[in-house]
């Protein structure tokens, strides 16, 4: 259970704390209630992040030396970082991604996804089917944290291969042959990324003159690289999908009884790209009640927890604006809390704003499917059709 049936489980009944055992015989306390869970993240001195990036499915030596080849390390520098040089450097980070900058590339992602969204419009009125994921969501975050923070060009194509790579090597069930090739993946790419973080400006130039190593400043890239547009082209995917289905909503966009921003609120509380997050408790402590041992596994439910009855009038129901919408956890909280949040606010606005429209009328023709991951939803694809022909 702990990696498949996690959107079929997420309205079921469940214990505020429960103990579950994963695919290779490891234990994790999975926490649901949103009080404790925001308690964990608050509180990073008793629940460390330290095992935050850590495999899930440990990795063989095989896959271990392919990694070792390409000089692959991932020191402590952002999501996993307890240590004394976090604030520093999610600091540079954080300027990077300032929400005046964030501000100023709305108008270039707007004429971008009005585009898009014009040549989708097109190919539905000819009756044609298109792949919201493919055509629309996949790579636009990565663009806007291209210009954000100085990345070089570099083939979409290759990125987006790197990350997903990435979100399976070190969060799903895995067989060993899967690792192996997942490590090639991820290390060919490291190597690229270790030349840019020697050389490159922006963020990169930002944490050199600061004094990071040169691995600090490619783990820094790294986990932006995945975390800062990954997880956002997936939070798009599913919000379209989402909204497919939310008639009601879509009529509220276009009369203007329904904003904008709610939606996006409302999206992130239903469905989170990131289900979960962890944490390790350093010393033993009490959580809701029940003794956790120190060295524990703690799996936060981010996805459940913002589906709390506490916190939500209609904890199942998409109603933006609704009291508790707004208090969900999809970022995170406290001193991890994610960096891009506000990037990633923008982008779904921009795109809800101007894409909800083509949902009007269509038929879902193929669903997002996504595999079995820990952490990250990862879906692959949403293709939808007009049913409306164009006339003779």
């Amino acid at each position: 259970m702990l990696f498949r049936g996690w959107g079929a489980s997420v309205d079921e009944r469940w214990p505020d704390v429960a103990t579950v055992t994963d695919h290779v015989g490891v234990e994790h306390l999975v926490v649901t209630r949103h009080a404790l869970v925001r308690q964990v993240l608050a509180d990073p001195v008793t629940w460390r992040p330290d095992n935050a990036l850590d495999a899930v499915t440990p990795i063989p030596v095989a896959a271990l030396r392919i990694l070792a080849g390409h000089r692959f390390r991932l020191p402590p520098t952002l999501a996993n970082n307890s240590g004394a040089s976090h604030p520093e450097i999610r600091g540079i980070v954080a300027e990077a991604l300032h929400p005046a900058r964030v501000d100023a590339q709305r108008p270039w992602l707007t004429d971008l996804v009005g585009q898009r969204v014009a040549r989708l419009a097109t190919a539905l009125a000819a009756g044609e089917p298109v792949d919201l994921y493919a055509e629309l969501a996949a790579d636009l975050p990565l663009l806007v944290l291209a210009r954000l923070v100085e990345l070089p060009d570099a083939p979409v194509g290759a990125v987006k291969e790197f990350a997903r790579a990435a979100l399976e090597l070190f969060w799903a069930p895995l067989d060993a042959d899967r690792q192996r090739a997942l490590a090639a993946a991820v290390g060919r790419f490291h190597t690229v990324l270790r030349d840019f973080a020697a050389t490159g400006g922006g963020l990169a130039a930002a944490l050199r003159a600061a004094g990071h190593s040169p691995d600090v400043v490619v783990g820094a890239l790294f986990f932006l690289l995945v975390a800062g547009q990954e997880t956002t082209s997936q939070f798009l995917t599913l919000l379209l999908h989402r909204l497919a289905g939310e008639p009601a909503v879509r009529a509220g966009l276009r009369d203007g009884t329904v904003g904008v921003a709610d939606v996006v609120e409302e999206g992130l509380r239903l469905e989170p790209p990131i289900v979960t997050w962890r944490r390790v408790a350093a010393v033993d402590a009490t959580l809701g009640g029940t003794a956790v041992r120190a060295g524990t596994s703690v799996v936060l439910w981010l996805a459940r927890a913002g589906r709390d009855p506490e916190v939500v009038a209609a904890p199942a129901e998409f109603r933006p604006g609704q009291r508790g919408s707004r208090r969900h956890l999809a970022f995170g909280a406290g001193a991890h809390r994610c960096v891009g949040a506000q990037l990633a606010r923008m982008e779904a606005a921009v795109v809800v704003a101007q894409a909800a429209p083509l949902l009007d009328g269509v038929t879902v023709v193929r669903p997002p499917w996504c595999p079995d991951n820990l952490t990250f939803r990862m879906p692959d694809a949403f293709v939808v059709r007009s049913p409306r022909r164009p006339a003779r």
